[in-house]
């Protein structure tokens, strides 16, 4: 079902934009990746394209913060295909620090690539994906559900795609158009982080690790890749990653005391 489709991953160079890009090519798809780092775009095609003969990427620099890139972008797309099928919001990122030492600013810049980015793509996809009856995929986060300790503004931005997404989910499901949150745990990675937690004071050291010290096993990308294109199949609303986590976001909601003491205990 995914042949000659149009797919849209942002923060398509590493992590979990790279494995849908990679998943979504094999399956025949024709990728557009986006992210800032031209030269690492191009070389994530070239490897894609290395490894399976006839997989078609297009890279396209774009930075979700700023309109008139976006723009770009979507000219882009309606030019060269006048489609599109998928668009994934993948472009984002984390951050460290306690929420009483985080300051505006550091929210501002968060929420505007953590949210408004999710906000500006979506609009500039919209005409496409009404047209294609198409799918939405916003990447959250476990802490879309549940904050944490020593994470700064990032569970702020991640419940605000949370909401998002429900929201696009109620609006839309008359047109036809399927909304997917993922709500996944630490991903795995090869090599360093591209955004460094630097000059963060008063974080224990567990807390700069990867997942800021969750008790949970890291995702491999490519599986969680495929499990999200499974659900764009499926058409389901949310996708949590592990599924045990429920259990947490449902003890929260009944009983806030006993779901703190829970995430206290387990991170």
């Amino acid at each position: 079902m995914w042949k000659n489709k149009i797919i849209l991953v942002t923060g398509g160079s590493s992590g979990l934009g790279l494995a849908l890009s990679t998943q979504f090519a094999k399956l025949g798809s024709r990728v557009v990746m986006a992210a800032r780092d031209i030269d690492r775009l191009e070389s994530a095609a070239s490897e894609i394209r290395d490894n399976y003969s006839g997989a078609e990427l297009f890279p396209f620099r774009c930075d979700v913060t700023n309109q008139s890139e976006v723009d770009a972008l979507f000219r882009k797309i309606t030019e060269e295909f006048g489609s599109l099928d998928v668009l994934v919001n993948n472009a984002g990122h984390s951050m460290r620090g306690r929420v009483i030492d985080t300051l505006p600013e550091q929210f501002q810049s968060l929420f505007d690539l953590n949210v408004l980015g999710v906000i500006r793509c979506t609009i500039g996809a919209l005409p496409l994906i009404l047209k294609s009856c198409g799918h939405i995929v916003n990447i959250g986060s476990l802490a879309s559900k549940s904050a944490a300790k020593y994470v700064g503004a990032y569970p702020v931005t991640k419940f605000a795609v949370a909401a998002y997404s429900q929201q696009l989910r109620l609006e839309l499901c008359d047109d036809g158009v399927h909304v997917l949150l993922v709500c996944p745990g630490p991903i795995k990675r090869e090599g360093n982080r591209i955004y460094q937690f630097d000059q963060v004071k008063n974080v224990p050291e567990s807390a700069m690790t990867q997942g800021a010290g969750v008790k949970v096993n890291l995702i491999d990308p490519i599986k969680l890749a495929d499990k999200i294109i499974k659900y764009c199949e499926l058409r389901k609303p949310e996708l949590v990653v592990p599924a045990k986590a429920k259990l947490l976001f449902a003890i929260s909601q009944i009983s806030p005391t006993l779901g703190d003491w829970i995430v206290k205990h387990t991170t």
